[in-house]
């Protein structure tokens, strides 16, 4: 296994779970003191965010191990067909491979391994996590008579997605820039608010307040992805109660201090992408439109 391949993963299961802590934080700050109901909810999707984390982490070293066991078999059993080809009076007649035999051997090897990655694709389609978490969502949505909104993944998911949602409650779109800049203002200007929950990405400790700084100017400049660090800054900023709606386990809101007939919706998605999480809007549901062949 690569040393340095191993150390990257390590490193960022490190961050992750500083990270889970932050988040933890805020969810325990949701339960509203002597609502037993609500603390026993809070608590049970900590747990399940433990677990889920350690199973994920768990899986991701035993991925690396089995991709070294597979380089290493790939390795022999190339030898064996090598040696397969050699003739028996290979001493007379020198085997020699052509470069054109080669490339031949490469693409059909190729092509083996694709239909066996899109045979493996078509079932985690059916019954993978990814397709799992989204019909349990469009299952929730439907029954408050609402639909997914897709939003690009393309690192500006939460502003984009916050951003549909004024307009579907009445308010101006502020565009993605500008809700960018409000919320790194934000940020900036209640540094011990949010400060204690920020971990450094590579060592895991806690942010030095030039890197905090450095943080909020990446938070308004760049497509840095937003989590619930910037989705409590933005129902912060916006002035707007904010209610995040996810397969499992209980709905997140924020900005509970703010009235809620302008609420905000969001739907997050751990499995949507190959990157993990991502947060899409929603709107009122439309009956799906059959197409006339």
């Amino acid at each position: 296994m690569d040393n340095t391949e191993k150390d990257n993963v390590e490193s960022r299961h490190r961050k992750e779970k500083k990270e889970l802590q932050g988040r933890i934080q805020l969810l325990k700050k949701t339960a509203t003191k002597g609502d037993k109901k609500k603390k026993k909810e809070v608590s049970d999707e900590i747990a399940r965010l433990e677990q889920e984390l350690e199973k994920k982490h768990s899986e991701e070293l035993a991925q690396l191990e089995a991709i070294d066991t597979c380089t290493v078999n790939s390795e022999l059993n190339d030898m064996v067909e090598n040696l397969e080809r050699i003739p028996s009076n290979f001493k007379e007649v020198p085997m020699r491979v052509t470069k054109a035999q080669k490339r031949r051997d490469k693409k059909a090897q190729h092509e083996k391994e694709r239909e066996q990655e899109i045979k493996e694709q078509e079932k985690l389609n059916v019954y993978g996590a990814r397709n799992l978490e989204i019909q349990k969502i469009k299952s929730i949505l439907k029954e408050k008579n609402l639909m997914v909104y897709e939003i690009p993944t393309d690192g500006n998911c939460l502003y984009c997605a916050v951003d549909h949602q004024l307009t579907q409650i009445g308010d101006p779109a502020l565009g993605l820039e500008k809700l960018r800049v409000l919320t790194s203002k934000i940020l900036l200007e209640n540094v011990d608010d949010y400060l204690p929950f920020m971990s450094h990405p590579e060592t895991g400790g806690l942010l030095t307040e030039e890197q905090y700084k450095d943080y909020c100017n990446k938070v308004a400049t760049t497509s840095a992805w937003g989590g619930e660090i910037e989705l409590q800054a933005l129902a912060r900023v916006l002035k707007r109660r904010i209610q995040v709606i996810q397969a499992e386990g209980p709905f997140v809101t924020v900005g509970e201090e703010f009235p809620a007939d302008k609420q905000l919706m969001l739907t997050y998605h751990r499995h949507m992408y190959g990157l993990g999480e991502h947060y899409n809007s929603v709107k009122p549901y439309e009956e799906p439109v059959e197409e006339t062949s």
